[in-house]
Order: C-alpha cells, then sequence, then structure tokens
C-alpha cells in the first residue's frame, strides 16, 4: 500500500510487520520517533505479543536487548551518536554472543562540539565490532532493508545495523510502499532461535576465555561475517521476487559499465550524486556511480569486479579518519589492490553541512580533469582554518577550538557577503 509517511514512521511500521517481541528503547535524536511510534503501536495491541521497556539509557537498551535475545525473543533497539558510543561495551558483547538483535542506527555526528545532524560518524566508529551494517539509499530503503535484517541476523545468529541518514530520511515525508502483513509473514519466518538459555539445559554465556580460545573466537566471527557476503545477495534477490522491488544487496551499480570515472558512497547523498552524473552523463561525460549497500562485512570481490576497469574512483565520505583520511576509500584501496586504479578520497557533509549538486559537479569535473588530491574536503573554508591555525601559532592559549572556528566562519561569511 502506497504511503505519504515520514521515514521513521515508515521504519517503525516494518519494524511492527516483523513481529517483534521485545523492544528496548531510549530516546535520542534523531532516531526517536521510531521508538516513539513503536511505543504507541504496542500500547494500542497493533504489535501483540510485545514487550516495550523503556529504560534508563542507551547501553540498558541494548543490554535488555541481548538478555531478550539470549532468552529466545525477537529484540529490537535504535540509536544515534553519542548513543551509539555509551552502548559501546555492548555492542561489542551482543556479536560476541551471536545474538541476532536489529538495531536502527540513524546516522549523527559525534563529538565535541555536540552536532545533532547528519553524518556516518557514529556507525563508522564501531564499524568493526562484529555487527553486520546495512546503509539505506531512500525511505523506501530502510523500510525494506529492516525486513531484510530480521531474516539475515536470524540465519547467521548475528546483530544487524540498519543505518539511515539522521534528519535526511528519519524526518523526511516521501511516498513508500508499505507491504501487508501477510506479505512480510510469507519472507520472514517465525524467529527459531540457533542457541537459547533454556532452564532444562543450563549454559554460562559470556564467560571468560583464556589465551587458548580467543583467537579461535574471533575467527569464527570473522567466518560468519564472510557467510552473510554469501547470504545477503541471495536474502536481497528473495525480497526483489517477493515484494516486486530491489533493496539492499551488496551493491548497486548506476552507469558503472564502460565508465572512466566511478563515484563512490553510502547513504541518502547517493541520490544527490546521481542527479549530477544523469546531467554530466547528458553532456557527453564518462561518469558513473557505485552505492555500497552493506558495508560491513565489506564485498571486496563485488566491489573488485565493479571498479576494475575505471580509469579513477572518487570517494565521498561522510566520515573522517581524523590523522588518517578516508574510511570507505581505505577499504576501497584494499579492494583494489594491484590495479593500480587513483582512488580520491572527498570527505563531505560532516555535522550536516549540506552536499549541494553544485558542489558536487564543480568536484567531478576537477576530477574529471585529474585535478583532485588524493584527500579533499568538499566546500572546506580554508581562510578561516588557516587564521585559526595562524591564531594558535601566536597565541598558546587561544581557547576552545569550536568557539575559535565558529568566529572564523562567521567572520568568512560577512566579509563573502
Amino acid at each position: 500500500m502506497l504511503k505519504q509517511i515520514e521515514g521513521s514512521r515508515a521504519v517503525a511500521e516494518a519494524i511492527a510487520l516483523c513481529r517483534p517481541e521485545v523492544i528496548c528503547a531510549y530516546p535520542i535524536s534523531p532516531q526517536t520517533h521510531i521508538v516513539e511510534a513503536l511505543s504507541e503501536m504496542v500500547r494500542t495491541g497493533d504489535i501483540t505479543p510485545c514487550e516495550y521497556i523503556n529504560v534508563e539509557s542507551e547501553f540498558a537498551a541494548l543490554s535488555v536487548a541481548i538478555g531478550a535475545s539470549a532468552a529466545g525473543a525477537r529484540a529490537y533497539t535504535a540509536t544515534a551518536s553519542q548513543g551509539l558510543l555509551f552502548m559501546a561495551e555492548a555492542v561489542f558483547n551482543a556479536s560476541g554472543l551471536g545474538l541476532p538483535i536489529v538495531m536502527t542506527i540513524a546516522n549523527r555526528a559525534i563529538g565535541a562540539p555536540i552536532n545533532i545532524w547528519n553524518d556516518h560518524s557514529d556507525s563508522m566508529a564501531l564499524r568493526d565490532s562484529g555487527w553486520l551494517q546495512l546503509f539505506a539509499e531512500n525511505n523506501q530503503e530502510a523500510l525494506d532493508l529492516h525486513i531484510q535484517a530480521f531474516k539475515l541476523a536470524e540465519a547467521l545468529s548475528l546483530p544487524v545495523m540498519v543505518c539511515m541518514d539522521g534528519f535526511i530520511l528519519t524526518h523526511a515525508y516521501e511516498r513508500v510502499d508499505m507491504p501487508s502483513q501477510a506479505l512480510v509473514d510469507s519472507f520472514l519466518p517465525p524467529y527459531e532461535p540457533r542457541q537459547v538459555l533454556d532452564p532444562d539445559e543450563p549454559v554460562s554465556i559470556g564467560a571468560m576465555v583464556g589465551p587458548e580460545a580467543f583467537t579461535e573466537v574471533r575467527y569464527l566471527a570473522h567466518a560468519r561475517q564472510l557467510q552473510a557476503l554469501e547470504l545477503i545477495p541471495e536474502l536481497s534477490l528473495e525480497f526483489s521476487q517477493c515484494f516486486g522491488r530491489e533493496a539492499g544487496g551488496l551493491i548497486s551499480e548506476y552507469h558503472c559499465e564502460g565508465t572512466d570515472t566511478v563515484v563512490v558512497a553510502l547513504g541518502s547523498v547517493l541520490g544527490t550524486i546521481k542527479d549530477v552524473v544523469d546531467e554530466m552523463r547528458a553532456s557527453g561525460d564518462s561518469i558513473g556511480v557505485l552505492a555500497i549497500k552493506t558495508f560491513r562485512p565489506f564485498p571486496l570481490d563485488a566491489v573488485r569486479e565493479a571498479l576494475g576497469k575505471a580509469k579513477r574512483v572518487v570517494v565521498i565520505e561522510r566520515s573522517f579518519a581524523i590523522g588518517q583520511g578516508g574510511i570507505v576509500a581505505d577499504s576501497l584501496r584494499k579492494a583494489l589492490a594491484g590495479l593500480h586504479i587513483p582512488t580520491h578520497t572527498v570527505v563531505a557533509g560532516l555535522g550536516g553541512r549540506p552536499i549541494t549538486t553544485v558542489s558536487l559537479e564543480r568536484l567531478f569535473r576537477r576530477a574529471l580533469a585529474g585535478e583532485l588530491e588524493n584527500l579533499s574536503f568538499l566546500d572546506l573554508d580554508h581562510a578561516a582554518v588557516d587564521r585559526v591555525l595562524a591564531h594558535e601559532r601566536e597565541v598558546r592559549r587561544s581557547g576552545p577550538l569550536a568557539n575559535r572556528l565558529v568566529q572564523e566562519v562567521a567572520r568568512s561569511s560577512i566579509r563573502i557577503e
């Protein structure tokens, strides 16, 4: 059924269709509307049987989900930004225990300085925690990925993060095709846990593991992630056959065949990038787009096959490894090892800064002309940054960096006007 609906509400309704048995909630922007909607549906009996548990922190939310999943319940929670970092210990515990929890990440920047707007710093900070990470391009895909996530998690007994851009998707009203309960039930079977706490067969979980076995535990976690590389395309195909539309998978190619320059990105920025690429291709430019749908496990072979004949790759990053560079680009360079394809990292959209079609077209034309550096920052205010650096060289006690930079950016804006 077609509905004009907020992204958060669409995800909440998709979660409800998956018949969760325990929902653990601690609100933090921009995921709050998801758990609010779910609380209302539990209260009215639209999700039953289901226990909705209000907790005192994000750490508690995932801890309760861990207990519920270990006891054999289909468990769900959601978080963002500092909330994800606060539950970091539990994040590692959930994957280490092999519990099929599904968690929405409404991607948001991490402070300091405090920032509530979108980038990918939060989920990227925990990219190696053992969770599968799926990235949604739009609200329809966010809805569809959550349905797939439960089946994927339960097939492998691994937790899954479904990442959707905060505010850009969570608070945007778009038309989505909401499936029926019967259709979701035909795709997602009732939860049958691969491991469960049973009083009749008592076991210990989370026990101490010494040096003699810890490496093997980690290897088995890695092996399960590799199994996901095979299962995700199968589930995506099954989903498209069942629901009549494509969603998810490992990657998605857009005009990549025979293209000289390929732009790589994750999340909602892909829509803007595709608009720019369409206009440039209409002018005769050889440029395409590769969307990374699954970031963990990273699809090295699929990426290598898709990009192996490109002359250059431009990676649009909505996160940044300080002191090192691009996070996604690092994985791409590993995938393309030995092919000698120049790979350029462009950090963009940090803290919710708009990524405009004008800026992207200017960037892509520089790429086609071979003028891009290995690492660059889209729309960086170089004048403001240079003044702060100069001030710090002259004055030992220069005050908080964020305050100083805000002042300098304001000065730049006034000068431009």
